[in-house]
């Protein structure tokens, strides 16, 4: 029998306020100083850009239609000098922060090239020189490589009005006064507000922001519903249990924005380099001006620093995470640290659990196989009397049985969960223990002749053995169905270099050697306990291996925590920040396994390119503008070439994850359709 779990958590009732503001992290990597803008400010300074930019048309219309004749050039220049300074204001106060706090960067080095402009009284250039870089640091910023958009994509599906369902009838209330435990209706063709459980109604369910599957989910009394998720046909009242941050869409935002400013080991050394990158283009500016000692040399010493700055280098890891994150995201991967995608790269050995992964989980009572002189009734009512308060996929399958039975269930038991062996319950018709054959002869050992007779009669069976008042029942043999697309999967992630691929499960010899070769496993660990489970996880490691292990998340927590990489399936909401793994899916579909490793070694290659991209780009600049072959527009330009490519290849992660939504086919129903007497295949009527 597979270990048994509790599956309860404890949530708070307090309400939770639903912001839609996202202020960029003290601790996010940007490129410069001045890319740490809110919304709020932005827009605050584009007021700032238009009369900066109105200044320096004044100069310029002054110098064409009035010099000499009306005014002279001196005073021509005037709007041009404020303009230069408003606009090199923000510049110059991001260069501050960054000395203040010992880190000198992108904007201190156009802060200075700026001075150089001034000093050299090109004024209207030092005006132009500023407004291009604030501006196009506006555009580049809202367009691409911040997780900012991003985020808010994902919030803005969540509505900030719910309808409440109380004792008052209906009525619409801000989503901040929404706390858990409520009730709230959601209309045909709305998104859901909050996380819950259907109370009444039944629909479908558009769930692609989520889950990335593009057929719709019906869903019913009972079942879990998700924020940000869209109400396709009926009406339904759901019971609240998470609001705003803590729902599944909360979950997903905190962890797109957390790959933003993700120290991995690789940014950590690109922060170190770019320490030192800094004095170097000081001294290369200083050398540049010194053997001229001129005008010109000044000239090319300030377009030195223009293109030396280090801003593409800066983000070449945090841009190609963000899409990284949020092309897992759109597929319903959810990734908890930067630390966990680099290490899918390397996977060289996969663990999977059998029961609800490589398996569908839904087990169907194939068998009753009571032992000699017991009834099958008998049977059935001590396996479900003992099992009903217990949430495991085996239980459930067991008490479904029993209701449609009609058989009654004493409510009062007392009930006592032995972790990964079985229930033990103090019921009206006796003491009951139902779980695993092994330990119930430890606790019975008499009775190990009667269960290896009624093995034999549910061979390739999951059995869940019962004893009554100390006397041996018999066995409820259960089977669910291997996930039609497990095989492909296993296939796939050989190609991509997997080398062992192993089941792991508490299910008997026989039922995991008919899976594992049905899969096409190499290795099988079956009748496994969870600690069983978690040294064998340890053991592999302290072998050298690289290992991913997919699992249900609670009851192979441990085992997953010891993985390089642990994938849970099917979570949601809060179980995405408190399980152990360091992925979590929010679907079933194992074909997102071989996605993420896909996923893992593009984005370390376009992390790699991007380096190279921004050091080619810098010192080709550098060449250019210290020989005086280009100007300070040029020099410009470079300024800017390598964050626009770098953050163009990173988009590039985007698309991958696009692509792999679109070529994805819904599992076909395996249902044949029913024919009919008005049924005619023309396809078979045609000559061949």
């Amino acid at each position: 029998m597979a270990a048994h779990h509790p599956d309860g958590h404890a949530h708070s009732a307090a309400p939770h306020a639903h912001d839609h503001s996202h202020a960029p992290s003290e601790d996010g990597v940007a490129c410069c100083s001045h890319h740490q803008l809110s919304e709020l400010q932005s827009e605050r300074y584009l007021t700032l850009y238009f009369v900066g930019m109105s200044l320096l048309l004044v100069t310029r219309l002054a110098s064409w239609f009035f010099v000499p004749d009306l005014v002279s050039a001196e005073v021509a220049q005037i709007p041009a000098v404020l303009a230069a300074l408003m606009l090199g204001a923000p510049l110059f106060y991001a260069s501050f922060k960054e000395i203040r706090l010992g880190q000198p960067s992108s904007s201190s080095l156009a802060a200075l090239a700026l001075v150089g402009l001034l000093a050299l009284s090109k004024f209207e250039a030092a005006g132009w020189v500023a407004f291009i870089l604030l501006v196009a640091d506006q555009v580049l910023r809202r367009t691409a490589f911040s997780a900012q958009r991003v985020i808010e994509q994902l919030v803005q599906l969540t509505p900030d009005i719910a309808r409440l369902v109380d004792g008052s009838g209906e009525r619409e209330v801000p989503l901040s006064q929404i706390k858990v435990g409520d009730v709230v209706r959601v209309r045909p063709g709305e998104n859901l507000p909050i996380d819950g459980v259907v109370a009444s109604g039944r629909s479908t369910l558009d769930q692609a922001s989520l889950t990335g599957e593009a057929a719709p989910h019906e869903v019913q009394v009972g079942e879990p519903v998700y924020a940000g998720t869209t109400n396709l046909s009926g009406s339904l009242d759901i019971r609240v249990t998470q609001v705003g941050g803590d729902t599944t869409i909360g979950k997903v935002t905190q962890l797109i924005s957390a790959a933003e400013k993700a120290k991995t080991p690789r940014q950590l050394l690109i922060e170190q380099v770019a320490r030192f990158y800094v004095p170097i283009v000081l001294s290369l500016a200083f050398l540049t001006w010194f053997l001229s000692r001129s005008d010109v040399g000044l000239e090319r010493a300030v377009n030195v620093l223009f293109v030396a700055c280090p801003s593409a280098l800066l983000i070449s890891s945090p841009t190609a995470l963000v899409a990284a994150f949020a092309s897992a995201a759109r597929l319903g991967i959810m990734i908890k640290e930067a630390r966990f995608l680099e290490a899918s790269a390397d996977i060289d050995t996969v663990v999977m659990d059998k029961t609800g992964t490589i398996t569908t989980g839904r087990f169907v009572v194939s068998r009753l196989a009571p032992a000699p002189g017991v009834e099958g009734a008998e049977l059935l009512t001590a396996a479900a009397n003992g099992e009903q308060q217990s949430n495991h996929p085996l239980a459930r399958s067991i008490l479904a049985t029993a209701t449609a039975a009609r058989i009654p269930l004493d409510t009062g038991a007392n009930f006592e969960e032995i972790h990964g062996r079985g229930v033990k319950a103090n019921t009206n018709i006796g003491e009951v223990f139902v779980g695993r054959a092994t330990w119930l002869e430890e606790l019975f050992p008499n009775i190990k002749g009667d269960v290896e007779q009624i093995n034999q009669r549910i061979e390739g069976m999951t059995g869940v053995h019962v004893v009554k008042n100390g006397r041996y029942l018999g066995c409820v043999g259960l089977e669910d169905k291997v996930r039609s697309n497990t095989k492909g999967v296993i296939e796939r992630l050989r190609e991509l270099g997997v080398k062992k691929i192993s089941i792991f499960t508490g299910d008997r010899l026989s039922v995991a050697q008919r899976v594992g070769v049905a899969v096409g496993a190499d290795a099988i660990e079956a009748e496994c306990l969870p600690a069983e489970k978690h040294e064998q996880i340890q053991a592999l490691v302290k072998q050298g291996r690289r290992v991913l292990m997919v699992g249900d998340g609670i009851n192979d927590g441990p085992s997953l925590a010891a993985a390089d990489v642990g994938v849970a399936m099917g979570l949601g909401g809060s179980d995405i920040a408190t399980n152990s793994a360091g992925v979590a899916l929010m679907n079933d579909d194992l074909s997102r396994i071989p996605f993420m490793v896909e996923l893992a070694r593009m984005s370390r290659s376009i992390i790699s390119q991007n380096i190279a991209i921004s050091i080619i780009v810098a010192v080709v600049g550098l060449a250019l503008a210290s020989s005086g072959y280009i100007d300070t527009l040029v020099a410009l330009a470079f300024h800017f070439v390598g964050d626009v490519l770098v953050v163009l290849n990173s988009f590039r992660l985007f698309r991958f994850g696009e692509a792999y939504a679109e070529v994805e086919v819904p599992e076909q129903d395996a249902t044949p359709q029913k024919r009919r007497g008005g049924s005619v295949n023309l396809l078979a009527a045609q000559p061949a």
